[in-house]
């Protein structure tokens, strides 16, 4: 009897001792040892043995639930590490279809293979207790059940607990991260027996979590065959099976021709929450996936790089060698190519790479893991992955040449250049554009500008190119308005032009726009989001500068036409009663648009000056003390809020009424230059009075409570004091709010 109590012990049933399971055989049913884990203790004393009196039934009834633990333990475990789904790889068409027509088996998990392991540790503890209680009872004369309660007495703390465990893990189907999680909070318990078994199934748990780690931060492969790891792939949902070979093709070349680096990079990989333990931080899983990329792209750099990196290695060795007199002749093809190799490597030092795999070896070395040490040797790994990423992308692909060219262009401090295109380009932006020709006809002036102020050492100029993108709403009504623009510019009426622009918040050509090539690795850097950035601040930029050489034109064209005049006057005596008119009929155009010339002056050197400049100088010095690609990133979003920021563009109420003054101060230039018209007067009144209010409503806002406590606040005064040097603006908005008229300049002038 003590043989089958001992045999029962480690999961072998007889006549004495019988599982309730085992009735099934009667119904030809036999236990699989895929049968999921029982919920019930099946493991019984038979109920015909009449030799044992109760108090020992009960004793032998409590010893056999270890048995039954231990029987439900071993099978879990079996299940776990059966590692038949890597056969089935490499099986035959014919045994794959086959197999299809079975019942599917569960799906193979890593970590639950982790925990099998240190399960099969500790029930083989057990299994020599058992052997240990075996040898007694044979040793001694007269056995007794208290030697076998005796020695198993400790597992009774340990093996229920972990039976719920793998219960629980069976029903909910528990994987992965969440297993791991699962066991950190098992782990906090007052049985010290039982916390030592749990934390042995966490630290095998985390052997899983190292290697993964290691093959993700040190390699930059993600190692993850069934979707346990919490840092995962992209899905391409938008993938449509049934689409035709022909498009699956064109995507392929697609994808051939794009770095897929930079889309690793972007959309490749993100964090699956389903699968981040608890006791790892958000922060600390968002280091983990910015190492994990920076490494694969410090491993795989773009042939193109490689190429231009070993040609420039290449000219640096010629060169030296021509300094120190070398008479030897250097074999260009060759050497190119050798150096391709070591690109990658010189981009991340094998001294790197087994520094970040000593630090990860340490952690799956420790015998528990410790939160503290983890998160540090994490942080130490993004360091490193960030340091290099940073040599790459600031030194090797010259981040701040570029930055300088986006200033220079998108920010227009080439202002000679731009100054010149919009001279250029004068008479075609009177004109609607052409949605067939519009951007053609745009390269014309756009290329004489630049052979007239762009050098030869440009080289970052042919990276620039212009674009007009597809029209909107806005373009078809200038080009429902084309017959009467060409009337205009016949010498007919000028306030059809006016009412027609008036409609339209922005001009056609307002659409203009900047591309920049870019080259790997600097689409790490600068994202479509950044570019359309820089796009938005350069057509407000383009847009104001037009805006102010208008008025400057208007000025510098009336004024020839009255110098013309005047020498007609001194030639003929008649003409005077004409000209003296004429020139008091202008006198009050200049007081408006001088106004107006004011007010745009002073934004563009506000912006210019004080935004631009300034910002670009704190990037400057940040770039200077930063090396770590991950500040650079965020110094250079920093910059570009505080430039949209500071120019009021994103604030809707202030950016549409200063479109709206630049609207009205081109309605005004288009209309003073036609002075034959009898409607100008009364247009220009208008237009006079619409600017008065549009300037007024922006200093109003600008001075608002609202701004003033805002982050762009110490900037906003020193625009509020170029524009109100004088108090003018100050008591002229004051008669707004008062609800009284701000007088107009041209009544004024037309009670001389």
């Amino acid at each position: 009897m003590l043989h089958e109590l001992l045999l029962a012990l480690v999961g072998y049933t007889g006549d004495l001792i019988i599982d309730e399971r085992e009735h099934y055989k009667s119904l030809g049913l036999h236990l699989s040892p895929d049968a999921p884990i029982s919920d019930q203790r099946s493991f019984k004393l038979a109920s015909d043995i009449s030799f044992i009196d109760s108090s020992e039934r009960d004793l032998i009834e409590r010893l056999i639930t270890l048995g039954f633990y231990y029987r439900e333990l071993d099978r879990f475990a079996t299940k776990a590490r059966n590692l038949s789904w890597i056969r089935s790889a490499d099986v035959s068409p014919l045994e794959r279809a086959a197999g299809l027509s079975k019942p599917k088996t569960e799906k193979p998990s890593v970590y639950r293979r982790a925990i099998a392991n240190g399960l099969v540790e500790i029930l083989s503890v057990y299994r020599s207790a058992v052997l240990q209680i075996e040898q007694k009872l044979l040793s001694e004369t007269m056995p007794i059940l208290a030697t076998v309660t005796q020695g198993l007495n400790k597992f009774f703390v340990i093996l229920p607990p972990l039976y719920e465990l793998i219960l629980e893990i069976e029903r909910d189907d528990i994987r992965g991260g969440q297993l791991l999680n699962l066991l950190h909070k098992r782990c906090h318990c007052g049985v010290p027996e039982l916390q030592a078994c749990i934390q042995r199934l966490l630290w095998h748990g985390h052997q899983v979590l190292y290697n993964q780690l290691a093959s993700w931060m040190v390699y930059g492969i993600l190692q993850d065959q069934h979707g346990e790891f919490f840092i995962r792939r992209q899905e391409d949902r938008g993938v449509d099976y049934r689409s035709s070979i022909s498009d699956m093709s064109e995507k392929l070349a697609r994808l051939s021709t794009d770095d897929t680096s930079l889309t690793d990079w972007h959309l490749g990989f993100h964090i699956f929450l389903d699968m981040l333990p608890e006791y790892i931080p958000m922060r600390v899983a968002e280091s983990i996936l910015f190492a994990g990329k920076a490494i694969r792209v410090l491993r795989n750099p773009s042939p193109a790089f490689q190429f231009r990196d070993a040609l420039y290695n290449q000219q640096i060795k010629k060169g030296s060698q021509k300094v120190q007199g070398s008479s030897g002749r250097v074999p260009f093809q060759k050497e190119p190519f050798l150096d391709i190799k070591m690109v990658g490597e010189e981009l991340l030092p094998q001294s790197e790479a087994d520094k970040i795999e000593t630090m990860l070896q340490d952690l799956k070395e420790s015998s528990e893991f410790h939160k503290r040490s983890f998160e540090c040797s994490v942080d130490s790994i993004r360091a490193v992955a960030a340091s290099h990423l940073w040599q790459l992308v600031v030194v090797r692909a010259d981040l701040n040449g570029h930055l300088k060219a986006l200033k220079d262009y998108f920010l227009l401090a080439k202002g000679d250049f731009f100054q010149c295109f919009l001279e250029e380009s004068r008479h075609l932006m009177r004109l609607p554009p052409r949605q067939s020709t519009a951007e053609a006809d745009l390269m014309v002036p756009f290329q004489l500008a630049a052979i007239k102020t762009i050098s030869e050492e440009d080289k970052y100029f042919s990276r620039v190119s212009l674009r007009m993108p597809s029209f909107g709403i806005t373009v078809k009504s200038s080009q429902v308005d084309l017959p009467k623009t060409k009337t205009y510019t016949d010498g007919s009426s000028g306030a059809v032009l006016s009412n027609a622009s008036s409609e339209t918040s922005l001009d056609g050509w307002d659409g203009i726009a900047l591309e920049y090539s870019i080259d790997w690795p600097l689409q790490l850097f600068f994202t479509q989001e950044v570019l359309s950035k820089y796009r938005r601040i350069f057509q407000y930029l383009l847009r104001l500068k037009r805006t102010q050489m208008e008025l400057e034109k208007s000025w510098a064209s009336v004024m020839h036409q009255d110098h013309t005049d005047f020498a007609k006057h001194r030639n003929d005596r008649m003409n005077c009663s004409i000209s003296q008119p004429r020139r008091q009929r202008c006198r009050p155009m200049w007081h408006v648009r001088e106004h107006m010339a004011f007010l745009i002056r002073n934004l563009q050197f506000y912006i210019q000056v004080d935004v631009i400049e300034s910002q670009w100088n704190v990037l400057q010095s940040h770039i200077q003390d930063s090396h770590d690609f991950t500040e650079l990133v965020g110094f250079h979003q920093e910059y570009l809020s505080a430039l949209i920021s500071q120019s009021f563009l994103d604030i809707g109420s202030v950016s549409r009424i200063l479109d709206s003054i630049m609207t009205v101060c081109l309605q005004f230039c288009w209309n003073i230059e036609n002075q034959e018209s009898s409607q100008n007067t009364s247009e220009l009144e208008r237009i006079t009075e619409e600017f008065n209010k549009k300037s007024n409503s922006l200093y109003t806002i600008l001075r608002s409570s609202r701004l003033a406590g805002s982050q762009r606040a110490p900037f906003l005064r020193r625009f509020l004091l170029r524009m109100n040097f004088n108090s003018f603006f100050e008591a002229t908005a004051r008669g707004v709010l008062n609800v009284v008229r701000p007088r107009p300049s041209l009544p004024v002038l037309n009670q001389r």
